[in-house]
């Protein structure tokens, strides 16, 4: 199967989904509320190495646009393994991370303002999907997102147009 897109109009396909994927992800956890755990903010590595090379690939000479492609379809599956990673973890099929907890806040200045601190603060835990939509957790959603931004990767990159 090819794409009837050119490399870099895949390139840019894959920076623009990427980048509205990591804006939901920041909706549900600035706009909603849902704190992120430790996988749910390591999945977010892959998309920040993704969008910006999405954008590089896309102009760059066309024997590098393949190469290129070649490298964001292997991010995009490696994203969709810590995606899968996580969501087995929350189903139980695999042990999470021993540290698995939310981002920490802001240093506190004496022990009045850190047991204050601490009354506020609310450990997020990995095992347990904060949000499901049709039986998927956001990780589920990741994996299958990350599967699609490499397969478009991948076709671009196997369609050889420029």
């Amino acid at each position: 199967m090819q794409l009837p897109v050119t490399m870099r109009q895949a390139a840019l396909a894959v920076a623009l989904s990427a980048a509205a994927t990591i804006g939901g992800a920041y909706i549900f956890q600035y706009g909603l509320g849902y704190q992120p755990c430790k996988l749910c903010l390591m999945q977010r590595d892959p998309y920040y190495i993704g969008i910006p090379l999405a954008l590089v690939t896309a102009f760059l000479p066309p024997p590098l646009r393949k190469g290129g492609l070649w490298l964001l379809a292997l991010v995009f599956l490696v994203s969709a393994g810590l995606g899968a990673y996580h969501s087995g973890v929350e189903w139980g099929f695999f042990m999470g991370p021993s540290d698995c907890g939310g981002g920490s806040g802001a240093g506190a200045g004496n022990v009045g303002d850190f047991l204050n601190q601490l009354e506020k603060t609310r450990v997020v835990s990995c095992t347990q999907a904060a949000w499901r939509f049709l039986g998927l957790s956001l990780a589920g959603w990741n994996m299958l997102i990350s599967l699609a931004l490499a397969a478009v990767a991948a076709l671009g990159a196997r369609s050889g147009r420029n």
